[in-house]
């Protein structure tokens, strides 16, 4: 099935989904480096900014995910990207309420790491539905022309037909 959103045959949704996963998941590893005790209060400050680029990001990824979500006809792949679209829409309001909560409370805070970690962790049940709508059902994958096997050219060199 070809996407819907796509820029020369290439599905945009997948070019975009990158800067949200390694935003966010840099922000919990700048939590962890600011928990540690290492380079001090820029690894707080860099958590917060990450994490708030991750969420524009996760916009911009979800406008092309949502026109390729409507374009799905078969039921049991639409309920596979329904959970898909559930799961990321929950990820985006955990990282939105961590954002606030960084504002609102002192830095190092225990809350919003937990909160990045359960979203963090969704983060990898999402990619795992995104993936089976992607290679098991071949969602937004250009149908490929049927390859010749070595055995079939040859059979068909010698037997003279090209």
């Amino acid at each position: 099935m070809v996407s819907p959103a796509s820029f020369h045959k290439h599905p945009i949704h997948p070019m975009l989904i990158p800067f949200p996963i390694a935003l966010w998941i840099f922000s919990l590893v700048c939590d962890v480096m600011y928990a540690m005790g290492w380079g001090g209060t820029v690894w707080n400050q860099m958590a917060f900014y990450t994490m708030a680029g991750g969420l524009l990001g996760a916009i911009a990824a979800a406008v092309p995910g949502y026109l390729d979500y409507r374009s799905l006809t078969d039921p049991a792949v639409k309920k596979i990207g329904q959970w898909h679209m559930f799961i990321n829409l929950s990820i985006v309001v955990l990282f939105a309420i961590n954002l606030w909560l960084r504002m609102e409370s002192e830095p190092g805070a225990v809350l919003p790491v937990i909160l990045s970690v359960v979203a963090v962790a969704m983060l990898g049940v999402s990619g795992w539905l995104g993936g089976e709508l992607v290679y098991i059902h071949g969602i937004a994958v250009e149908p490929q022309k049927p390859m010749v096997s070595q055995n079939e050219r040859e059979r068909v060199t010698k037997s003279g037909l090209r």
